[in-house]
């Protein structure tokens, strides 16, 4: 997939236009469209990296994998292991502790998001 495909995809999962795309990441109207038949500055790549929280790789189309922290299948399998030992560890107060303590996480995380992608 070209690099103007994968920003239309990303704009539509996002539920944004390509002009509010450029109004939010400060990129001229009209400029994403012509980079079909030119090369954009590495500023602008990053740009709408950052934006969608994606590497630039990925909208260049040399990889399908969106992000570069996004875990292999033998990472999770051992990170799915690892967490398994530390609950089994716990007692059922210490679980709810810990499951407040992680839907309020989640919660500033949200908070957060929204207020960086306004």
């Amino acid at each position: 997939m070209r690099l103007v495909e994968r920003i239309k995809t990303l704009c539509k999962e996002k539920k944004i236009t390509i002009a509010e795309l450029e109004r939010k990441t400060g990129i001229s109207n009209g400029q994403i469209r012509k980079w079909d038949s030119s090369i954009p500055g590495v500023d602008k790549l990053e740009a709408i990296a950052n934006y969608f929280d994606v590497s630039t790789d990925y909208l260049l189309g040399r990889t399908d994998k969106k992000r570069y922290y996004d875990l292999k299948d033998t990472n999770q399998s051992d990170a799915d292991k690892k967490l398994n030992e530390i609950l089994n560890k716990l007692d059922e107060e210490e679980k709810i502790l810990l499951i407040v303590s992680l839907e309020n996480t989640l919660l500033l995380a949200n908070q957060l998001a929204k207020k960086k992608f306004k």
